[in-house]
């Protein structure tokens, strides 16, 4: 029995509104070497390799030649808020660089920093110690026996094409090898290349702005049925 007072359109689609599934969000390590992709290629690993969940897709990539934490959903709305800047989740990478740098190039990367094609927004870089319990990557890195090699953390809030790499290397700090260790709330953890696991929560800015979404698609995908219900009780009629 209806509550009194509500019509019983909006009863229907209260309840349409409140059946949905709650998002799939996955942490993988990605190793060294993989495709962001699941579609295959030949001589090549892809995510399919590593998740066998269906129905999701990585939420922003990370190069072939770089390792660390990915994001994958279910949901076309988070995988856009987490991928996409203006929503400002920060990403920190651990770049191991030949040479020591020098409070200058700190500086510089910190900066706004002029790569030719974009000017990138000023961030956070700092000399760090190697990572504890780093895994080897394979293949190893290779180095030069008469340079040095440090480590720099970057915290950053955009991610075009190599952005990383480029910063590095125009302050005369090539990167060897890099690692995506942090987005936005999530971090690889104890994850080792290769293994995942699911999100045990989302924030709540992102969830609530998901859910008025999905709620909004819910009600108008509601009133499309009832009319239409009610078109085909008029047309018998």
């Amino acid at each position: 029995m209806k509550p009194t007072g509500m019509p019983a359109a909006n009863l229907i689609i209260a309840k349409l509104a409140t059946i949905h599934p709650m998002s799939r969000l996955i942490l993988l390590n990605k190793p060294y070497g993989v495709l962001t992709q699941f579609s295959p290629v030949e001589g090549k690993q892809t995510l399919k390799d590593y998740i066998p969940v269906p129905g999701v897709y990585a939420a922003g990539r990370l190069d072939a030649d770089s390792e660390g934490l990915l994001l994958l959903t279910d949901d076309g709305a988070l995988q856009a808020r987490i991928a996409h800047p203006q929503f400002k989740l920060d990403k920190t990478y651990w770049a191991q660089v030949e040479g020591i740098p020098t409070p200058a190039q700190l500086v510089q990367l910190q900066a706004p920093l002029d790569l030719g094609d974009f000017v990138t927004q000023p961030c956070h870089a700092v000399q760090i110690d190697e990572p504890e319990n780093l895994w080897p990557r394979d293949p190893p890195v290779r180095f030069r026996l008469s340079v040095p090699t440090s480590w720099i953390a970057l915290t950053i809030r955009e991610g075009k094409n190599r952005q990383v790499r480029r910063m590095t290397a125009k302050v005369g700090l090539p990167t060897l090898r890099l690692i995506r260790a942090h987005i936005g709330p999530w971090s690889l953890a104890e994850l080792q290349p290769g293994e995942w696991c699911e999100a045990k929560e989302i924030p709540a800015a992102l969830r609530q702005s998901n859910d008025s979404k999905r709620n909004a698609a819910t009600k108008d995908q509601g009133r499309r049925r009832l009319g239409g219900t009610v078109r085909k009780f008029r047309s018998g009629a």
